[in-house]
Formats: C-alpha cells, structure tokens, sequence
C-alpha cells in the first residue's frame, strides 16, 4: 500500500521543495530516446512521495478559485500518515478531482493498455507503482530515478484513465462526480450553473492542458482551479464527454434561449 506524505506540499526526505521542473525535464529526455529499455526496469519509487502534475507548452486563463492558496497547504485529503492504495491517494490529490478510480482488474488485463508500454518510460515498475506491487530494490536507485519512476506513475495513469472512461464502468463512475459537480459548473450566466465535463484539445500528451465542456453552450472553458489547470488533456480525451451525453442522453440540457445584448444608453448597438 501507498503511503500518502504528511501536510506541508511535496516533500523530498530531508524537506527540500520538489523541484517539478527538473523531474519533467529529464522524464522528457527519457521520452525523447528511441525506445526506452524495459528489460532492466528500476524499482518503485520510494512511498511517501507525492506526485506533481505535469507541466504543459499552452498558458491559461488568470481566473482561478479564490479559495485555493499556493501557500504550503496539504495536497492530500485525509488525514495524516493513512495508508491507502497509490490508486486512491492519486485521485484524492488537490487537483486531481477529475480523475476516477480505474478498477486494478481493467490495469491488470493486458489488452487494455496496449500500446502504452512505448509511450511510458520505466513502464513496468511503474505499473507495478500504480498496482501496488512491493519491490525490494528500491534502495539501488538514484533519487533522480525514483522521481521518474513516480513521473512515469502519474502519466501512465492518465493514459489508462482515458481509455477507462469509455468503458461502462468508467462512465457510470464519472457520472457520479458529474451529479456531485466535481468538474465545476459553466461560468456564462445564461447557463445558469450548468454543471460540466472534463475535456482534452488533444489526444496526444504534452500539447495542452484539460478543459471543461459546457453541454448547455457547447462551448469550453479553464478550470476555475488552477491545480486541475495543469492536468494534461490527453487524460481525458477529446472524445469523452460528447460520448458521456450520447449514453446518458436524458442529462443533454436545451440550449440557452437568451444571450447577451449590448447596450448604449438602453439602446441596442447595431453591427456596421
């Protein structure tokens, strides 16, 4: 089981700041090669590390939730030193809200992630991170490589993820954080607080960051926090919520009957 770090943010062992930047930079060197070997694959990372969300090339919106701080608040919900599964303590990470808990029997069948052992550097023990698998050669890895390990953790993940909301359970799951309003709701007025999905501009990893989709005006908008801000697109796909509303089509709103009319002095400005 994964132990999830204590208050205080991201923490190294002798409580030095996790340096986000340099982890990325160096898990996209790894990505950058050929095909990274996984004969020899490092062992897990050490539990008790928290994973940051991955750093992206498109910039966002300055409107964020006023609630949220970027002072030293804990990134784990419950309370401190709970062992959970790394699963569980993934998704209860600030930020992480979008994301579902992928059942471990769609991880361990094979067929479901084809493919993803090319994209993924470190892939096996980074599944076996995920899946909760005990490694005892954690001690024969650098710091640097442990932190890859846990990289390649949270990006094989998303890449699950996405392939799993397409399935029925992973639908009947996301519906129950769409009725709980865990994407947020719409910010245009004549929506009037629409709840929304979550969606990607891109398929492919590392072009943009996620979104969320209004079904009422079928239009996108910024995460109004800037933690889920940062999660990358490609974990939810393009594809997702306009299925999601083709399922369950009894939650498809009418379109908004009024719309915003500009006004000079109570009249109505006319287009040239």
């Amino acid at each position: 089981m994964y132990r999830g770090g204590g208050g205080g943010g991201s923490l190294k062992g002798g409580g030095e700041i996790f340096d986000r930047k340099r982890i990325i930079d160096a898990l996209d060197k790894h990505l950058e090669k050929s095909s990274p070997s996984t004969s020899k694959k490092p062992p897990a990372a050490a539990a008790g590390k928290q994973h940051n969300h991955l750093d992206h090339r498109d910039t966002r919106s300055s409107s964020t939730d006023e609630s949220e701080t970027d002072s030293g608040e804990s990134d784990v919900s419950g309370s401190d030193g709970d062992d959970t599964f790394w699963i569980s303590w993934f998704c209860n990470l600030r930020g992480n809200e979008f994301f579902c808990e992928v059942d471990d029997e769609y991880i361990q069948d094979d067929f479901n992630l084809c493919g993803l052992s090319s994209q993924v550097p470190y892939y096996d023990y980074a599944l076996d991170l995920i899946l909760d698998v005990n490694t005892s050669l954690g001690d024969t890895l650098t710091e640097e490589q442990n932190d890859l390990v846990e990289s390649a953790a949270e990006m094989l993940y998303g890449l699950i993820h996405v392939r799993y909301i397409l399935t029925t359970k992973g639908m009947a799951a996301m519906l129950e954080k769409y009725k709980n309003y865990d994407f947020g709701r719409c910010p245009r007025v004549y929506c009037c607080g629409q709840p929304c999905l979550p969606v990607g501009q891109s398929d492919i990893p590392r072009l943009s960051a996620v979104k969320i989709y209004c079904p009422k005006c079928e239009d996108i908008y910024y995460p109004r926090s800037k933690y889920q801000g940062n999660i990358d697109s490609a974990y939810f796909g393009t594809t997702f919520p306009h299925l999601f509303l083709m399922t369950y089509g009894n939650l498809k709103p009418q379109k908004p009957t009024q719309s915003y009319t500009p006004r000079v002095f109570g009249f109505k400005l006319h287009k040239p």
